[in-house]
């Protein structure tokens, strides 16, 4: 347990820390090793499948969407108590949680103990990154800020590239086991880097960590997520399921209810007034929802459909990355010319028609055109990422900039968690057999486009909803 004598953060005497090399160095190796293994599970997916586990089509979404949703549920109230009791104690702290996580995982004998070490994992993330760029924000001299920043975000990317490549080695040569394994010496070893070269930052005894409006909307995303999973199963119109949604609309209600009385609340719903910040939050979510529902069946159609090896599949997802590296600057240049509406609604729409294509696939598409789609929808989520992330932090006051990071990094979690549901029911509701049967190959194929399309056409309704939310409104007067 984080207690304020053990990590509060204390004024140091002499000259006030900087950013040095090694510090960010190791903040940004942090940030890498916490995002890469959101993507490394996917290629994980068909040995999971096979394992002596035995897990469900459910429990294998759910070994995925674990780590995302705790991730995405703990992010701001894990954000909040860093500022107030010390960044750099809740980034060891992280890193302690991610290495607990990665050894459950690791010894798990069951499909509930590997989910319970993902979402050990998970809460080990949360406190990882709002620490790391809040400490890369205060060492930082205004002038080295936005050069560190854009350090971290480039980071994020890489992230998810070792995660690809990292799962699908694992994959091929070791076990899922041995990958969760090696994240325990990783996360020790920089706890231990981080004690040595990470300077502690003043903390802030007014940060809110507010532990109830916390426990209300996760309760409220992890009900959701719930019904969404567990509806072709249970059937969508069975109690359990109908009773998970009542239950997630009944405490985000509850939520918005003490949110609005409480002094120092989470998060202020007031703060959605704002259209361009509701377009901007739905926005980002929209991108990764389709880019995380992609995550989660490329692998299993590259080794299933196409026959490549877990390696191999790693390394085909560099498209992805490539237009995720590439258009942001276009995206920056372009909102600066024409405003941000363009760039969003071009992206966003970019995203659908990229899921739409991806969804005419089969087992004899050449790879090459299955590129082309991957790069199509990484092209529009990077050309909008720019003008969308800068929204939620101009629309918010500049006091609250911190919050304005904690909802960009909650929408993309949140969005991520989402898809892979949202695609995993579809394709679940659709296809009841073995993928890694050659009989059964078209058949999947077919449930994977099912599931593709359907998570296109909600991205496509969503990104027109966040276009109408960037139209200009005329002043009150």
């Amino acid at each position: 347990m984080l207690r304020h004598a053990d990590i509060q953060d204390r004024a140091v005497p002499g000259p006030a820390p900087t950013l040095t090399r090694a510090t960010l160095l190791v903040l940004c190796a942090c940030v890498l090793v916490a995002q890469a293994m959101v993507a490394a599970v996917n290629l994980l997916i068909p040995q999971l499948a096979a394992s002596t586990l035995h897990p469900t089509p459910g429990q294998l979404l759910w070994a995925v969407d674990a780590y995302v949703i705790v991730f995405a549920a703990l992010l701001i109230p894990a954000g909040a108590l860093g500022d107030r009791y010390g960044r750099k104690g809740a980034l060891m702290s992280g890193l302690g949680l991610f290495a607990a996580g990665g050894a459950v995982s690791a010894l798990a004998t069951t499909p509930a103990v590997l989910i319970a070490g993902r979402g050990l994992c998970g809460a080990g993330a949360a406190l990882i990154m709002p620490a790391t760029m809040s400490i890369l924000v205060h060492l930082s001299p205004p002038e080295r800020r936005a050069q560190a920043l854009a350090t971290w975000t480039l980071t994020i990317g890489l992230g998810g590239l070792t995660g690809n490549i990292g799962g699908g080695l694992a994959g091929q040569y070791l076990t899922w086991r041995a990958l969760f394994w090696a994240v325990v010496p990783l996360g020790g070893l920089l706890a231990l880097i981080v004690a040595r070269t990470v300077p502690r930052t003043p903390s802030r005894s007014d940060a809110s960590v507010d532990p109830v409006g916390a426990a209300l909307l996760a309760g409220a995303l992890l009900a959701v997520v719930y019904g969404i999973i567990e509806g072709p199963g249970f059937g969508w119109g069975s109690v359990r399921v109908l009773s998970a949604f009542g239950a997630g609309a009944a405490l985000l209600a509850a939520f918005t209810l003490y949110a609005l009385r409480a002094a120092a609340p989470l998060l202020d719903p007031r703060i959605f007034r704002s259209p361009k910040l509701r377009a901007g939050t739905l926005g980002i979510g929209t991108g990764f929802f389709g880019l995380f529902a992609l995550f989660y069946v490329n692998p299993q159609y590259l080794q299933y459909a196409k026959g490549f090896s877990p390696a191999m599949a790693g390394l085909a997802i560099i498209p992805v990355t490539t237009g995720l590296a590439v258009m942001p600057k276009l995206g920056a240049r372009l909102a600066q010319r024409t405003g941000p509406r363009l760039p969003i609604g071009a992206g966003l729409a970019m995203v659908g028609a990229g899921l739409l294509l991806l969804s005419t696939v089969d087992k004899d598409t050449p790879y090459l055109v299955y590129a082309v789609y991957l790069l199509v929808m990484s092209a529009g989520a990077g050309l909008s990422a720019p003008s969308l992330t800068l929204t939620v932090v101009a629309e918010l006051p500049a006091h609250q900039a911190g919050l304005g990071s904690g909802l960009n990094t909650a929408a993309r979690e949140i969005g991520a968690a989402l898809g892979v549901a949202v695609f995993g029911t579809v394709l679940a509701s659709r296809f009841h057999g073995d993928p890694r049967d050659p009989a059964q190959v078209t058949a999947f194929t077919d449930a994977m486009g099912v599931a593709l399309g359907t998570v296109g056409v909600v991205a496509l309704l969503a990104a027109a909803t966040v276009t109408l939310g960037y139209r200009e409104r005329p002043a009150a007067g």
